[in-house]
């Protein structure tokens, strides 16, 4: 019997590494977040709002938490009146990046055919 990828690095599905990841960045928000601090670097709450317009601050807040939970984005809190709080990438969100970059280049190249292959399987 073929040795499949996973069986072969031992892993079980539900433990999968790939699975964790998938999970959490696969949401509607976090690519986003990711590639908006990627091109500005460090955000503040309602930037990040204010570019991805339909996001509600419940979603953001969760998934800026999530992001920072993960290792992700690091979030700075400035001891001021009011209070600021900024979002940047860490380190390893940084490494995450260029593999974002591959996948959404992908998809542009590819997402007319997509499209088009989803209405031939519609109809």
């Amino acid at each position: 019997m073929k040795e499949t990828f996973l069986k072969k690095n031992n892993w079980d599905q539900k433990n999968c590494p790939v699975r964790g990841v998938l999970d959490r960045i696969g949401d509607k928000w976090s690519i986003l977040v990711l590639m908006l601090l990627q091109e500005n670097g460090k955000m503040r709450f309602n930037e990040l709002s204010r570019e991805i317009e339909d996001v509600s601050q419940k979603m953001l807040t969760v998934t800026l938490r999530s992001l920072e939970a993960d290792g992700l984005v690091k979030r700075t809190v400035f001891p001021e009146v009011p209070p600021r709080v900024e979002y940047e990438l860490t380190v390893m969100g940084r490494s995450l990046l260029p593999h974002i970059n591959s996948l959404a280049a992908w998809a542009s190249a590819h997402f007319s055919s997509i499209q088009k292959s989803r209405l031939k399987f519609a109809s």
